[in-house]
């Protein structure tokens, strides 16, 4: 089977993305060396679906994360001379295809730290507190909204969005005093700040610190930072999944509630449009690399498969929370189906990942006067190469987003060629106006009274309300009793 850490990397890696919309044209070859605030940068042309555009890899925003400033909060670039070759990538996870986003728009992705290299926080220790990969990504923000300018961008309109983790990292951006008013609006794709697998205590990620150096023989909380600083950071990378205990999905090394990146309270801060979402079978992604029982065959689980993967999720909850689950999920009437417990536990772990925490932060935040949009995606590409059983799958509304279909050669539907333009022009339209509708057609805000959100899919967008809303109202209620 694919490496399950290779997958978490690929997700976690990609996931955090800066868009810039421009009013210019495209461009020419003199307008490939650009001066920035810290040198010059050599760029060259790429061909796009409409035509050719401007790129510009690999610029430093930060120094690298080496030597003592492994796990520490990012220090930005020094200045350089003369001209910095921008023709080549600099070492990265994944890069999206040269031809998405046709039109007059400028993105800007970043590579920032992961994992426990930008997550790792160390009790009594100032230098290492943790989220030095919001700091990171905060730190790119800052860089761009200081140098776009001088590429044809306009700082004074930066949406930024991510899919998942970076989602959620856009979400903490989203609330976070010192990086809201870098930016106007932010695209959230399937994960919120709030969800469960988005952040930990302190005191859960100081145990984890913790168990990590008995790992690699630096037991010594005095000098717990100089010693792991001196690991090779291959042993460091593959070692910190060993602090996890079991458990559904989920990361070593996460965002910290530190109460200074992420403050007590947001209702001082800038309230902006955002657009956030979710796709309808978030959880087989999970299933298929967490529960024993899911493979690529027909992952046709049993009872007790069924209860371990409940057990999971909710470690100690009991026999009662069983039942509960049980009685809210599985009909009586279709218990000996093959297909049953499979599918209610798709649906339970999306449910909890995903529908229901997506749905309870933007309340949340229209309730302190933010503009939530809520999308629904629907459609299974016809090129998905997983098992029919694992549909709409975590992640794959971004070949989408990012217009994939639009290359001949990969072998798309028409529908989808034209949905995927539809999606593109729904992003840039909400990035350019606030409001995703195009055509004339505006999406309704999300409120706390109506839930509204809009279907995706290769038919028009459709407006409904309550996405699962008697399964989220159960997960509230049981949350709330698991808590007394």
């Amino acid at each position: 089977m694919i490496s399950k850490l290779r997958f978490r990397s690929y997700h976690f890696a990609i996931l955090f993305l800066l868009t810039y919309f421009l009013t210019v044209s495209f461009a020419n070859e003199d307008e490939l060396l650009i001066t920035t605030k810290d040198g010059q940068v050599q760029g060259k042309l790429l061909q796009a679906v409409d035509g050719e555009v401007r790129a510009f890899l690999g610029i430093p925003f930060a120094k690298p994360p080496l030597g003592n400033l492994r796990f520490r909060a990012p220090e930005p670039v020094e200045p350089w001379e003369g001209m910095k070759d921008a023709t080549e990538y600099s070492n990265s996870c994944y890069q999206f295809p040269d031809s998405t986003f046709p039109g007059r728009i400028l993105y800007v992705s970043i590579l920032y730290i992961l994992g426990v290299f930008g997550f790792l926080s160390l009790p009594d220790n100032q230098n290492v507190r943790g989220n030095a990969a919001l700091l990171d990504q905060r730190l790119a923000i800052q860089w761009a909204v200081n140098n776009i300018a001088a590429f044809g961008g306009d700082p004074s309109k930066v949406t930024i969005f991510g899919e998942s983790a970076g989602s959620a990292c856009v979400g903490y951006h989203v609330i976070s005093p010192g990086s809201n008013g870098l930016f106007q609006r932010a695209i959230m794709q399937s994960g919120v700040p709030t969800a469960s697998w988005a952040s930990l205590s302190l005191e859960e990620t100081w145990n984890r610190a913790r168990k990590l150096g008995s790992l690699l023989g630096c037991s010594d909380p005095a000098e717990l930072e100089a010693c792991l600083q001196q690991v090779d950071v291959n042993q460091l990378a593959t070692m910190q999944f060993g602090v996890m205990g079991p458990g559904l999905g989920g990361y070593p090394f996460i965002p910290v509630v530190d109460g200074v990146f992420l403050p007590d309270t947001i209702e001082s801060l800038h309230k902006k449009e955002v657009l956030l979402g979710l796709n309808r079978d978030e959880g087989t992604y999970f299933l298929i690399y967490g529960v024993a029982g899911f493979d690529l065959d027909e992952s046709l689980i049993t009872k007790k498969q069924f209860l371990y993967g409940i057990d999971l999720m909710f470690p100690g909850a009991g026999y009662l929370a069983d039942g509960a689950v049980m009685f809210e999920y599985i009909n009586p009437a279709n218990v000996n189906f093959l297909a049953v417990f499979r599918d209610a536990l798709i649906r339970i772990v999306t449910d909890v990942l995903f529908i229901c925490p997506v749905q309870e932060f933007a309340k949340s935040y229209a309730q302190i006067g933010g503009k939530p949009f809520l999308y629904h995606f629907l459609h299974r590409s016809s090129v998905n190469p997983w098992p029919e059983w694992m549909g709409v799958m975590h992640g794959y509304e971004i070949e989408f987003v990012f217009g994939r279909p639009l290359i001949p050669s990969l072998g798309y539907t028409e529908e989808e060629v034209e949905m995927s333009k539809r999606f593109m022009k729904h992003w840039a339209n909400f990035a350019r106006t606030g409001n995703p509708g195009v055509d004339g057609d505006t999406w309704p805000m999300f409120s706390p009274e109506n839930k509204e959100y809009v279907t995706l899919d290769t038919n028009l967008p459709e407006k409904k309300m309550n996405l699962r809303g008697s399964q989220c109202f159960f997960w509230n209620s049981l949350m709330y009793l698991m808590q007394l």
